[in-house]
């Protein structure tokens, strides 16, 4: 009879790079929760819709804010943007916005041994705290958080500067030509390149109208915000800006395709000036931002293509996103909202871009992996923000002491085992929008006198904020314990195992499921909650256990008869005089510190 030893300890399984998915994370900009095909939008996008209906579409999946800046802090960081000072939306001279010093998602990559990568638009400031400088090396940027490559449209497409910024340069930089950005006196630098402004000469602006704050410098006859000189040679073409990136998208998963990469891939689309290019327009019936979305869909069809011709579809996970809800008119004359017809960008939800309901920060999102995640449709509360400590808790890293302190791990509703998802979620807007708290389908605003039950009422058309005191009253009471940290989310308990496809078993779907851990077939079987963790595999004849606190640890046979039984406190070690044969036992885990009480089946084969 084969004989197998036992061990349980808490650490690191590393990962061989057969086990781990390249991922490519694609972030686009605007993006309405119903302006897609596969959530009842209008607008043709048949890739979108066919990778959704391969994948896990998610119903309630949440930015932390309804404008770019801050929800592109939240999801590199894994913290509240509203914690940090300056976290706005980031004018074109803004520095760098995350610290070189922080932990960042790309970081998380880079220790899990990824090659990692940004192509896109950028919007969180570059540069040091004098701001980026176009004329020289524009760092620090992504390079000094985390990623190994960067092409970068530094700002958006609506803000100077007009150029591409590949690792710390402007690409097709001309010495001759500096590039300067500010106020109205770059204006006055001579011997460089100067631009039309809009508020002094509309007629420059032979795109299509824009308002005053979109009419400052003019280039490829688009009002700009801002000020620029010089880098005529280095200038985008509006039109090309997709075809431009994808090019650049292609290049980096052709380039590190023999090992795991995570690539951030962040659109322009379809965030204003919207230019789409001269072959997709008039597709969409919308206008230019239909058409802009029409566009968007083909990059994500060339990226899927990519994939299948490298041979690396099955072992890539695909995060689709947008940065915020939707957004209309936003500074030009392009004619969205007189297009529309019947589609509904924001889908059911009241609001959009800038507002903190739930049409500003619930967007289309859906997760991607062939052969590893079911297609099904997750109503699971879940954010971005959660994205950074899932991953962590898949790579069984432990993140620095101040990493992430806002991000939780929802791996198993990332993957669809389960539709248990966060508890508590802060959202903040733009300006005077304030901040939004929701715990369950509860929902409070605190900078104004609304309250929902999302549950009765996802298109927050009830106002229930006086009728029911006593919600809005522990709503703002949580949100004053999150807000000096010194609120955790509930952390259930966690049981389960980890297949060779990655399908988490979780207590908190059916606690009396029958299904076993196959635990030869595994990576590792776990039992967790907060700092208790109990990983489970087969080693030589030791078994280790760490937990805060005293423990027992029994293991049964399914018969019932005890098989094994230890206890102790913090970490043990104890040799093991059992040999367990083919068969199936209970593991019951009990820690009194953290009240943990676990059972787990396990299938020894």
């Amino acid at each position: 009879m084969t004989k197998y030893f036992l061990i349980i300890v808490l650490g690191y399984f590393a990962i061989t790079h057969g086990d781990t998915p390249n991922v490519i994370l694609i972030y686009t900009d605007d993006v309405g929760y119903g302006d897609v095909g596969f959530n009842g939008g209008l607008i043709p996008t048949p890739n979108l819709d066919k990778m959704a209906g391969e994948g896990l579409n998610f119903t309630d999946f949440h930015t932390t804010s309804s404008t770019c800046t801050p929800s592109r802090l939240a999801l590199l960081t894994g913290i509240y943007p509203w914690r940090q000072a300056g976290s706005g939306i980031a004018n074109p001279t803004a520095p760098l916005k995350i610290s070189p010093d922080s932990y960042t998602l790309a970081d998380l990559f880079k220790d899990a041994g990824y090659t990692t990568g940004v192509v896109g638009k950028w919007h969180l400031g570059l540069g040091g705290q004098g701001g980026p400088n176009y004329a020289g090396e524009v760092k620090p940027g992504p390079l000094e958080i985390g990623f190994d490559e960067s092409f970068l449209l530094p700002s958006t497409g609506d803000r100077v500067p007009s150029v591409f910024v590949e690792g710390h340069r402007v690409v097709n930089a001309d010495p001759d030509d500096p590039i300067s950005i500010g106020g109205r006196s770059v204006l006055d630098i001579k011997n460089v390149t100067q631009y039309p402004v809009g508020v002094d000469n509309p007629a420059s602006k032979t795109f299509y109208e824009s308002n005053a704050g979109h009419s400052q410098t003019v280039i490829n006859g688009i009002g700009r915000i801002g000020f620029m000189a010089g880098g005529k040679k280095a200038l985008w073409k509006d039109e090309d800006i997709a075809d431009d990136l994808v090019t650049r998208a292609k290049k980096f998963i052709g380039d590190h395709k023999s090992k795991p990469f995570f690539l951030y891939f962040s659109t322009h689309d379809i965030h204003v000036p919207r230019v789409p290019h001269p072959r997709f327009r008039g597709i969409s019936g919308m206008s230019y931002r239909g058409d802009a979305m029409v566009q968007l869909d083909w990059c994500v069809g060339e990226i899927r293509k990519t994939l299948e011709a490298h041979g690396l579809d099955k072992n890539t996970l695909v995060i689709f996103s947008s940065d915020n809800g939707h957004e209309l008119h936003d500074g030009y004359v392009d004619f969205a909202e007189d297009s529309l017809g019947n589609h509904n960008p924001g889908g059911p939800f009241r609001g959009g871009k800038y507002s903190v309901y739930e049409g500003g920060t619930v967007v289309p999102t859906f997760f991607w992996w062939p052969g590893k995640i079911e297609p099904r449709t997750s109503n699971a509360f879940l954010s971005q923000i959660d994205i950074f400590a899932s991953f962590a808790h898949f790579f069984k890293k432990e993140l620095p002491e101040d990493a992430a302190r806002d991000s939780e791990n929802h791996w198993s509703a990332f993957m669809g085992h389960t539709e248990k998802g966060k508890e508590l979620l802060v959202v903040n807007g733009s300006g005077s929008n304030g901040k939004a708290i929701r715990v369950g389908y509860n929902k409070v605003m605190l900078d104004a006198e609304e309250a929902f039950d999302l549950k009765e009422d996802p298109g927050e058309k009830k106002n229930i904020y006086h009728s029911n005191k006593k919600m809005v009253d522990s709503l703002k009471s949580i949100y004053k314990k999150v807000e000096t940290s010194s609120y955790s989310p509930p952390q259930p308990i966690i049981v389960g195992c980890m297949d060779s496809n990655y399908r988490e078993y979780d207590d908190r779907v059916n606690v009396e499921d029958k299904r076993l851990c196959k635990v030869p077939l595994s990576t590792f079987a776990h039992i967790k909650k907060g700092n208790a963790s109990v990983n489970m595999g087969f080693r030589s004849g030791k078994l280790q256990i760490v937990s805060p606190g005293k423990f027992n640890l029994s293991i049964y046979n399914l018969l019932g008869d005890k098989a094994v039984h230890y206890e102790g406190n913090g970490i043990q070690e104890f040799n093991l005089n059992n040999q367990f044969s083919p068969g199936n036992y209970l593991v019951i885990f009990k820690s009194e510190k953290h009240r943990i009480l676990s059972r787990i089946p396990i299938g020894i084969e």
